[in-house]
């Protein structure tokens, strides 16, 4: 614990941290959050790593995928997580074409990140493509975390939401392009949806943490998306998931009570007024 003014603060989860945590045995939690409530409710609860995902298009703006998302967008999110999380690490999504068309552009997008949003580190797909990227990145003092196996905002290249990497040849290049993003100096790299089996072999290949979403459990660490976890989605049910609550009933229920003591003059009552 650290002590500033009379206000005890909890100790900073910092990117040292996760790596520590791996070679230490410890397993990494990390979930999602893109708003200012959400993410003190995660902070508090003691979240390792708190992700702000590309996947605010799906499960905040009702966009089919994470495709236009925009540079703008994800620093709004971002820095709304940011002002509520003390402890955890915030590492947020490059989205959709901000780093993949030159290394330049890559640089100025994730320096926004960093110094308009506040984040603690950044996160982009792909391997061998953006290795260079990466490189240049962390170069300049930017944390990096990568992301391999099924990478949404390829969606339209895959056609697909189906298991990744299950053929030797792509399982092959999978684990060369892990190795590739930890040597340009990857903090970290996400698997998701790939084989149980494939995912232990990249965790024990690499020096640095593996997360996995739908990667089995030899990764060093897990992430889930809030409102998944939570009961918020009725309609997204993977094999991976698992539901920790039934908010979607909660919330509705409360609505309609909510509803029925306006309609019969129940709310507000004597104690609820001035």
């Amino acid at each position: 614990m650290s002590t500033q003014g009379n206000r005890t603060r909890p100790d900073r989860v910092t990117t040292q941290t996760v790596v520590e945590m791996k070679h230490s045995g410890e397993k990494i939690s990390m979930l999602t959050a893109y708003d200012y409530t959400m993410a003190g409710i995660v902070d508090a609860s003691g979240v390792d790593v708190i992700l702000v995902g590309d996947s605010a298009s799906n499960v905040m703006a009702g966009f089919e995928t994470t495709v236009p998302m925009t540079l703008e967008h994800m620093i709004y999110h971002t820095s709304c997580v940011v002002r509520a999380a003390e402890r955890a690490l915030v590492i947020a999504d490059l989205p959709f074409m901000s780093y993949q068309v030159t290394i330049k552009e890559a640089l100025i997008n994730a320096g926004r990140m960093m110094k308009e949003a506040g984040a603690h580190a950044v996160k982009l797909e792909g391997g061998k493509f953006i290795a260079d990227t990466v490189k240049r990145l962390v170069d300049a003092g930017i944390p990096v975390m990568g992301h391999l196996g099924l990478t949404p905002q390829s969606i339209y290249k895959f056609g697909t939401y189906k298991v990744r990497a299950k053929e030797e040849e792509e399982a092959d290049n999978l684990l060369r392009d892990a190795q590739l993003l930890e040597e340009a100096g990857a903090f970290s790299v996400v698997l998701e949806k790939i084989p149980a089996e494939l995912a232990g072999k990249v965790t024990k290949q690499l020096s640095v943490p593996t997360i996995g979403i739908g990667a089995g459990p030899h990764c060093d660490g897990q992430v889930l998306v809030l409102h998944d976890m939570l009961g918020l989605n009725k309609g997204f049910s993977p094999r991976f998931l698992r539901r920790y609550a039934d908010l979607h009933s909660q919330m509705c229920s409360a609505v309609k009570h909510y509803i029925e003591d306006v309609k019969s003059g129940d709310f507000p009552n004597d104690k609820e007024q001035y």
